[in-house]
């Protein structure tokens, strides 16, 4: 199965008083870089993927399986992967440099192959700024009660 990163739909950014103003401007960055994730995983974009995964990008889906950037742009262009909602929750932006780990909730309802994998999920994924964008290297996600 190939689980593309779901992203935040509604977030509430509230940087704490001692992250400087680069921090927030780059968390926001984040926090927007997760909405666009969402959106184009609800539209099944490939071309998001295409721009956004580092070309060296794993992913490790809840049944322990490796996917790639390829993987996931392939299974975005045939369709097989079908989101009718994700909806996220409890994320959490740390940034160390130009390493940025989301951890969060996503409760989804969609389709693989005509296979349900509706339900809550906690996901990480990792962000690195190259060449002055963002570009996801790594996610996780894990099926939670």
């Amino acid at each position: 199965m190939i689980w593309p990163a779901f992203a935040a739909q509604h977030v509430a950014v509230h940087p704490r008083p001692s992250v400087d103003p680069t921090q927030q401007s780059a968390i926001r960055e984040i926090v927007d870089m997760e909405r666009q994730a969402r959106e184009a995983s609800l539209q099944r974009d490939p071309e998001f993927s295409e721009r956004t995964l580092a070309e060296d990008y794993v992913a490790i889906t809840p049944l322990g399986q490796v996917t790639t950037k390829q993987d996931t742009v392939s299974a975005r262009k045939s369709g097989q992967l079908r989101y009718e909602a994700i909806n996220v929750s409890d994320m959490v932006v740390r940034l160390y440099g130009d390493t940025a780990v989301v951890t969060a909730r996503a409760d989804v309802k969609g389709h693989q192959l005509g296979e349900d994998f509706s339900g809550p999920y906690r996901y990480t994924r990792v962000w690195v700024r190259r060449g002055g964008h963002w570009q996801a290297v790594s996610y996780q996600a894990t099926v939670t009660q």
